[in-house]
């Protein structure tokens, strides 16, 4: 019986160690792709290239052929005709998403918008290899879009900001209150 037991304690600390070096992995990953945020945010919002033309020629292309047929009239009706508001909106939720994943402040907010973000950008550039090729391609030209959508996913799942982030931080604090009112109670 005690052999079972100490079998089973080592294959608990076991799983401990793995789910904190997961969390610590997964922490990482967060704040890396936050970089990558931040220098996409950065320039769409202070550099006005972006939104007072580059935005523009981007709607073009995804209106002309490359968006899915049900998100043409969205981005042509709607985006276009107001794309420098719309231009810097891109850039100031990619450089929330960015702060959000780089601090682990509100991570499931940040990975939700990223990954409407990811879905508005798939659904815009979908046709992209064309009409009638290969299954396969139009994943493939979706390289940076679904992984980025897989991640924020991920982050969202393991709610990342617990490890190495704000979020866990005040969970902490959060816990410390709430066991202080209960042994004061008691």
């Amino acid at each position: 019986m005690n052999s079972m037991c100490a079998t089973t304690a080592r294959a608990v600390g076991r799983m401990n160690n793995s789910s904190v070096a997961l969390g610590r992995a997964i922490a990482l990953v967060r704040m890396a792709t936050a970089v990558f945020f931040l220098f996409f945010g950065e320039y769409k919002v202070f550099d006005s290239g972006f939104a007072h033309g580059g935005f523009q020629n981007y709607l073009h292309g995804y209106i002309d052929g490359n968006a899915v047929v049900l998100y043409r009239p969205v981005l042509a009706n709607v985006i276009l005709p107001h794309a420098v508001f719309f231009g810097y909106v891109v850039g100031v939720v990619e450089l929330c998403v960015a702060w959000s994943l780089l601090f682990g402040i509100w991570v499931r907010v940040g990975s939700i918008l990223g990954m409407l973000h990811m879905t508005s950008l798939a659904l815009a550039t979908w046709w992209e290899p064309g009409h009638g090729v290969p299954t396969w391609r139009y994943f493939g030209a979706q390289l940076d879009h679904l992984p980025l959508l897989l991640l924020f996913f991920v982050f969202y799942v393991a709610d990342a900001g617990r490890v190495w982030g704000v979020d866990g931080w005040l969970e902490g604090k959060r816990r410390a209150s709430s066991d202080r009112q209960a042994s004061s109670s008691a």
